[in-house]
This record gives structure tokens, C-alpha cells and sequence, in this order.
């Protein structure tokens, strides 16, 4: 592998604080098209594409539409690993962010069951799988320009601006979806106006690829050699550490779509709270994620990933009954407290994670490595956690069953995350190294 230089400093060119800045609104409006069908499919979808079903079927059945992108997202994670690891990141950047605009756009112009029939569910799914293609490349690109452009003291916290722009990009479908449906009424915006918010995204997509097309590419890539096939290399050579990730990860994405997710279904649907009364919640909870997660990402910069990560898996398997219970009580009160909660412990292993990801893997698989492995934790954790969760409580009518599933997801990430080598010292030019260069250590 040819020696790669330290990446710049906060002082140099390009600014760090820039490409931070610039990878945490990219990442932010991409996952808002993510996110606003999160929300369409759990109020609204049930009835325009499932309307011949029981309330509770047409929920599973939208809940399934959801939990396609996540499969679709580990093939995502290996076609622009390859090219990410081949060809660079900003063009794979670029290439996700205008996969995942364009069918979010179409499926705000797609027919409903009731004007062309089964055809409506099957595009649907597509769009859907398209959208999962997009964002499988995402997140290992994102986090890749920030964390190879930072000062090597500061990796987690600068790592965390794509982290953040998960949060924010749940706060941005949110106020839209709240704005909309405060301005149309219940009525028009379940008949017509849900598909104001994916309209709306032609508009966010025409500012991302600005942005992006701007971004400077990552020096570390720039100067190491390239491997010939990047996902057979890291396969062969890694493959340990990227099933670690996957499990590590994977109670960060069931606890993140269980309350920004599920808990929309759940309250609305058997708790019959008020729509724009949880939408308001979820907001509120992406708020302190969005606080939450550079800090607690800073502190492990300080105290080392694994400390702050590990700390966030056992807090967040011992609140997952009194979550539960909270939500039980219908109270607003309750609810929020519950989800405020859950989101903070989250934040303690969401946030390192993008660090952990990109210092598991040398330059030359970097890319790939970081992607699959937060994908494969996406699947289970992410997409299907909603369907598994709506399951769990119609075969047993109580959520504590959710809550049981929910502390076994974070026990499971818990034992993966101790197998998993302490990387906030390692060198991104070898991250087989305890250590980094001197001059990257933190100062106290």
C-alpha cells in the first residue's frame, strides 16, 4: 500500500469545518426522502395502496413497502463501496443523491391502488428498492469525506456531522408533514397532499448536487493505491470486522426506527393518539438527537469509542421496558419522556459508530467496508424492526413483547461491540495500529 499523508488540519485547505458542514447538509436532505416515506407509510400509505385489507394488514403491508429499502441497502453498500474504493467518493456522493431524488419525486406522482390497481403497490416497492440503492452508498461516503479529512484527535466528532444529518433530516420530513397537514386538513392530506412532501424534494436534490459537486475529494484516497476489487479484498481480509459492525450497529438502527418509526404506527394506530400531537414528538426527539450525538461522539474522541458506545447498549437495554410502558399511558407527557430518553442512549452509540466504521478498514476497502457493515445492521435493525415490532404486538396484543425484542437487539450488539478493537488511537493509514502519529494525539 503506498504511504498515505495525515490528513489536513482545521487550519489548512480545504476546511474541515467546511466539508463537514457540507457532508452534514448533503447527508441531511438525503435522508429526508428517506424519512418522509417512513412517514407516508406509516399514517398514510395503508389506505392508498392497501385499501382492500383490514386497518391492522394494510399497516404490515406499508410497514413491508418500508422495510424493501432496507434490503435493497447492503447491494447499494457493494456497488458504490466498488466504485467509492475505485473511483472515489464525491462521484459515488453524487451518483446516491440523485438515485434516491429521483425516485422519491416519482413516487410523489405515482397513481394509488384505486386508479390503477395492483400496479400501484408493485411500483411502489420499486421506488422504494431504488430509494434503498441510494442510500445504501450514502452513509459510507458521507462518513468517509469527513472522517478522512479530520485531524486525527477529532475523528469521532467531526465523523458525527453525517450522523447528524440523520436527526435533521427527520426534523426537516417532519415539519413538512406537520406544515402540510396543519394547512390541507386530515382529509385532503391523506387524499392528496402527503404527496406534497416528495415533490418538494426536486427542490432539495437541485441544492445537494450543488453542494457535492464542490466537495473535495478525500486525500487518503488520493494518494493510496487502489484495489482491483475492493469488496472480494475485503471479504478475504476483513470479513471478521465487518460482521462485528454489522451486530454492533444494529441496536443503534432498531432503537432509531422503533421511536422515530414504529412509535408513529403504534400511537396512531391501537393508542389512537393524535397525529400531529406525535408528529411533534418525534420532532422533539430528533432535536435532542441532533445535540445528543456530536456531543457524546466528542466525548469519545476522549474516552475511546468503545466506553461511550458500550455505556449508550446497556442504558438502552434496561430503559426498553420502561419505554414501552410510557407509551402504554397514552400520555403526551409519557410518550415524550419515553422517546426523549431512548434517543440519548442511542446517541452514545450512534454517534461514535461513523468513526468506528471508517478506522476498522485500510484507505484501499475503506469505502466498502464501512458501507456493508453499517448495511448488513440495517436490515434487521433498521427496515424490518417496524414490521417486527407491528408482528410482535398482533400475535400478543402487548408491547411488551416490542420492548423484549428491543433489549435483545441491544444485548446482541452489546457482546459484538467488546470483540470490536479500540480504533480512537489507531492510524487511518494502518488501522491495524493501536497508535496514531504523535501528532494526531489528543491533547488534555
Amino acid at each position: 500500500m503506498a504511504k498515505t499523508p495525515s490528513p489536513p488540519d482545521s487550519s489548512g485547505t480545504p476546511s474541515i469545518g467546511r466539508i463537514a458542514g457540507t457532508s452534514f447538509v448533503g447527508t441531511a436532505i438525503e435522508w429526508y426522502d428517506f424519512f418522509i416515506y417512513a412517514n407516508a407509510a406509516a399514517l398514510v400509505f395503508g389506505k392508498q395502496f392497501f385499501p382492500s385489507l383490514s386497518p391492522l394488514a394494510a399497516s404490515l403491508a406499508s410497514l413491508s413497502t418500508f422495510a424493501v429499502g432496507f434490503l435493497a441497502r447492503p447491494l447499494g453498500s457493494v456497488l458504490m463501496g466498488h466504485f467509492g474504493d475505485r473511483a472515489g467518493r464525491k462521484s459515488m456522493l453524487v451518483t446516491s443523491l440523485l438515485v434516491m431524488g429521483v425516485a422519491t419525486v416519482l413516487i410523489g406522482v405515482l397513481p394509488t391502488y384505486a386508479q390503477i390497481g395492483v400496479w400501484a403497490p408493485v411500483l411502489l416497492v420499486a421506488l422504494r428498492f431504488a430509494q434503498g440503492l441510494g442510500v445504501g452508498g450514502e452513509w459510507g461516503g458521507a462518513v468517509l469525506v469527513a472522517v478522512e479529512h479530520a485531524p486525527g484527535a477529532r475523528r469521532g466528532f467531526y465523523g458525527s456531522f453525517p450522523q447528524m444529518g440523520v436527526p435533521a433530516g427527520i426534523i426537516l420530513s417532519n415539519l413538512v408533514f406537520l406544515t402540510t397537514n396543519s394547512v390541507l386538513g386530515p382529509e385532503r392530506f391523506a387524499a392528496w397532499g402527503w404527496r406534497v412532501p416528495f415533490l418538494l424534494s426536486a427542490v432539495l436534490i437541485a441544492v445537494g448536487l450543488y453542494i457535492r459537486l464542490r466537495l473535495e475529494e478525500s486525500p487518503l484516497f488520493l494518494a493510496t493505491d487502489k484495489a482491483r476489487m475492493p469488496v472480494v479484498e475485503l471479504l478475504r481480509g476483513h470479513w471478521r470486522r465487518v460482521v462485528l459492525a454489522g451486530l454492533a450497529f444494529m441496536a443503534a438502527n432498531t432503537i432509531g426506527y422503533i421511536t422515530l418509526v414504529y412509535v408513529l404506527s403504534y400511537t396512531t394506530g391501537p393508542l389512537k393518539m393524535a397525529r400531529s400531537t406525535v408528529l411533534l414528538m418525534v420532532l422533539l426527539a430528533s432535536v435532542v438527537q441532533l445535540v445528543a450525538t456530536p456531543a457524546l461522539s466528542a466525548l469519545s474522541d476522549r474516552l475511546g469509542r468503545r466506553k461511550v458506545f458500550v455505556a449508550g447498549a446497556v442504558l438502552s437495554t434496561l430503559w426498553a421496558w420502561p419505554l414501552f410502558l410510557l407509551l402504554d399511558t397514552r400520555s403526551p407527557a409519557g410518550v415524550l419522556v419515553g422517546v426523549l430518553v431512548a434517543v440519548t442512549f442511542l446517541s452514545a452509540m450512534y454517534g461514535p459508530q461513523a468513526a468506528i466504521a471508517a478506522e476498522l478498514f485500510p484507505t484501499r476497502v475503506r469505502y466498502s467496508g464501512a458501507s456493508l457493515g453499517y448495511q448488513l445492521s440495517a436490515i434487521v435493525g433498521g427496515g424490518l424492526a417496524p414490521l417486527i415490532a407491528t408482528s410482535l404486538y398482533a400475535a400478543t396484543g402487548t408491547s411488551l413483547s416490542t420492548a423484549a425484542y428491543l433489549a435483545v437487539i441491544c444485548l446482541i450488539s452489546l457482546v459484538a461491540i467488546v470483540f470490536v478493537p479500540e480504533t480512537h488511537r489507531a492510524d487511518l493509514d494502518d488501522p491495524t495500529s493501536r497508535t496514531m502519529p504523535p501528532q494526531e494525539v489528543a491533547q488534555p
